[in-house]
């Protein structure tokens, strides 16, 4: 009877571990699975849309060149290294990309394609100026245009800083300044929308003035933040609408904005020029509303992250 007891014990325990045995193997996926039952790896490629074409490249790109100084300071805002840069006329509160250690590739003009090329970067950066240029840069590597659209600003602007935040994986921190910004932006157009004063666009430079209205390259003053234009009918133009001092005191602004051209490339300042008698007639002379904005946000690398912050503290001072 003890025999044929444990015969049946030792029948049912063999059962329960040939039962365990089959379960876990029915939970392993089969070796033969089909690959959309596989879980999908995720790619490391992103396709980016620009004002000049569609560009495919690898995220985290490490070799990365830049030829737009916004893009730069944009980089730089979010801590990602460049290799190369044209280090003609770089902005002062960048001066630290005029190191050796990276790799001088010409001027914004003139890009010294020879050396791109042996520099073999992963991504290269353009803008405006260099916008003739972009097939012979897309011949070297993945190339992407991040100029700023200013007859839609705003939009132009979240476009590239998106694009970039894309690229290197910082959506978040990139979500967090831009909220910061269209908050900043928000405020200054509350005061602006109770202004009675108009305004006026000018850069000056080698003794002449042009201005800018909406539209414009400047033109987010208005656009942007709000403040009613001097004049409604200058036209839309990179280089802006040749004008002479008694124009400026024609249109007699309330507030002038200023931006010195020569300060900015280093080239002396405008500004004995502008003050000229003529425009101390004008009611911002008179009122203390000559407004001089920084040429290295506004004409050299207006449009990053960090230029646009410092754009609209210097706008703000207006008021």
């Amino acid at each position: 009877m003890k025999k044929l007891t444990l015969s049946l014990f030792a029948l049912v325990l063999m059962l329960a571990l040939a039962a365990c045995g089959s379960t876990k193997e029915e939970d392993k996926p089969a070796d033969n699975a089909a690959p959309e039952d596989k879980p999908a790896e995720e790619s490391k490629e992103v396709t980016i849309k620009h004002e000049l074409g569609e560009t495919t490249l690898e995220k985290n790109p490490e070799k990365v060149v830049v030829f737009d100084f916004g893009t730069l300071d944009t980089l730089d805002e979010l801590g990602v290294e460049v290799a190369g840069l044209p280090q003609t006329n770089v902005p002062g509160y960048l001066s630290k990309y005029e190191d050796e250690k990276y790799e001088n590739l010409g001027s914004l003009k003139e890009p010294d394609f020879e050396a791109i090329h042996a520099l073999k970067p992963d991504v290269i950066f353009i803008s405006g100026r260099q916008s003739d240029l972009y097939d012979q840069f897309t011949e070297i590597a993945p190339t992407i245009f991040t100029g700023v659209d200013t007859s839609r600003y705003m939009d132009s602007f979240k476009e590239n800083m998106e694009t970039i935040a894309t690229i290197f994986d910082k959506e978040d921190e990139m979500k967090t300044e831009l909220n910061d910004v269209d908050a900043s932006i928000e405020g200054i157009k509350a005061k602006t929308a109770e202004l009675d004063s108009n305004a006026l666009i000018i850069l000056g430079t080698e003794g002449k003035v042009s201005a800018y209205g909406p539209s414009s390259r400047f033109g987010i003053i208005h656009d942007v933040f709000g403040f009613k234009p001097a004049d409604e009918g200058i036209e839309v133009s990179t280089h802006g609408q040749n004008i002479t001092f008694e124009y400026i005191l024609e249109t007699n602004p309330d507030i002038l904005f200023i931006i010195d051209r020569d300060a900015a490339i280093g080239d002396g300042s405008a500004k004995d020029s502008i003050e000229n008698d003529l425009v101390k007639k004008t009611n911002a002379f008179k009122n203390d509303k000559m407004i001089y904005l920084n040429g290295e946000y506004w004409y050299l690398s207006g449009g990053g992250l960090q230029s646009f912050k410092e754009m609209i503290k210097e706008v703000e001072s207006a008021l």
